[in-house]
C-alpha cells in the first residue's frame, strides 16, 4: 500500500514546480476562467428579482463550488497512481504563487516606462478607480493585491489541501472565486452575499495561520517589533476581518505604507514602496514556504492517524 502521506507530499512539491515553472496559462479553457463564466452567468442582478437573489446566491453559489469541486474530490477517489499524475496539476489550479508576483512585477516595469499604462495594468489587480493614482498609489494598489492574496491565493488553498485534500483546495478556490466577482457592495449584493460570507468563514484560520508565519519570519530578520505594532494598530482599518491581517504585518514588517485614497491607509512610510517591493516579495515567498512546511507536516500527521483509526 503507498503511504498517503507521500502520495499527497508529492502532489503538493509537483503543483509548486509547475507553478515555479509555467505559472498560470492566459487560456479561456483554463478551469478557473472556465469557472468565471459560470459566475458571470448566473452572477447577473438583472437575471433575477430582488427577492429571489439572495436565496439563489445561496444555491448556486453551494451548486457552483460543487460542480467546480466535482473533478478534484473524483481524482482522489481513483487510487494513489491517478492521483500521482493528475494531482499536481489539479491542485495547481488552485492557487496562483508565481502569477501574483508577476502582477506586481509588470506594474512596476510599466511604471518605468508610463504612468497611464501602470495605471491600467494595476486597475486589473483592484477594484478601485486607478485612472487618478500617483505613482506611489499605483505601488500601493499593485503590493497590496500581492498582499492581501498571500492567502487568498497561496496559503488558504494549500492548507485546506493538506487537511481536506484535493476537494477541500477546489472548494476554497471556487468561493473565493465567487467572492471576488460577486462579494460587492453594490447592485450584486444580495447575489454574492453567501459567497462574501463563506469566503471569510474559510478564511479565517488560514489568515491566522499565515500571520503567525509572517510574524515569525518578520521576528527572524529583526523587524517583529514593527510588524506586530502595526498588525495592532491597522488591521481592522481594512474592510473585512481576514485582508488587514497580512497587509498590516507585511506593511509595519517592511517599513512601507499601503493607502486606498479616502479609504484606510496601513503603515508607516518609513521606505517608498519602490524600496520596499523585494522586501514584500522575500515576505510574501517566505510565507509561503512556512506554509508548505506546515502542509507537509500536517499530511503526514493526518496520515498517521488514519492509519491509528484503521488499526
Amino acid at each position: 500500500m503507498v503511504d498517503p502521506a507521500i502520495v499527497g507530499g508529492t502532489v503538493l512539491l509537483c503543483a509548486l514546480i509547475i507553478d515555479r515553472i509555467a505559472g498560470d496559462p492566459d487560456s479561456p479553457y483554463h478551469p478557473v476562467a472556465l469557472l468565471g463564466r459560470v459566475i458571470a452567468w448566473w452572477g447577473r442582478p438583472e437575471r433575477w428579482s430582488p427577492r429571489l437573489q439572495r436565496p439563489v446566491g445561496v444555491l448556486l453559489t453551494v451548486a457552483t463550488a460543487g460542480l467546480f469541486s466535482g473533478p478534484f474530490i473524483l481524482c482522489t477517489r481513483l487510487g494513489p497512481l491517478v492521483l500521482l499524475l493528475a494531482g499536481p496539476l489539479l491542485l495547481k489550479v488552485c492557487f496562483a504563487w508565481r502569477a501574483l508576483e508577476e502582477h506586481a512585477a509588470m506594474v512596476e516595469t510599466a511604471l518605468t516606462v508610463d504612468l497611464e499604462d501602470a495605471r491600467r495594468m494595476a486597475g486589473r489587480l483592484v477594484s478601485r478607480d486607478t485612472a487618478p493614482l500617483t505613482a506611489e498609489q499605483v505601488r500601493s494598489a499593485a503590493y497590496e493585491s500581492v498582499a492581501e492574496n498571500l492567502v487568498d491565493s497561496i496559503t488558504a488553498p494549500l492548507l485546506y489541501y493538506s487537511v481536506l485534500g484535493l476537494g477541500g483546495a477546489a472548494v476554497y478556490r471556487a468561493v473565493n472565486t465567487m467572492d471576488a466577482m460577486l462579494g460587492y457592495r453594490d447592485e450584486r449584493i444580495r447575489l454574492g452575499w453567501a459567497a462574501a460570507r463563506l469566503d471569510d468563514l474559510l478564511g479565517f484560520i488560514p489568515a491566522r495561520i499565515t500571520g503567525l508565519i509572517l510574524l515569525a519570519w518578520f521576528w527572524a530578520i529583526g523587524r517583529g517589533p514593527q510588524a506586530w505594532r502595526t498588525l495592532r494598530a491597522d488591521r481592522r482599518k481594512r474592510p473585512g476581518f481576514n485582508g488587514g491581517i497580512p497587509m498590516a504585518l507585511i506593511a509595519g514588517g517592511v517599513g512601507v505604507a499601503f493607502e486606498k485614497p479616502g479609504v484606510y491607509r496601513i503603515g508607516e512610510p518609513e521606505i517608498t514602496l519602490a524600496e520596499g517591493g523585494p522586501g514584500i516579495v522575500r515576505a510574501v515567498r517566505a510565507a509561503s514556504a512556512g506554509t508548505v512546511v506546515l502542509c507537509l507536516i500536517t499530511l503526514f500527521l493526518c496520515a498517521v492517524l488514519a492509519n491509528r483509526i484503521q488499526l
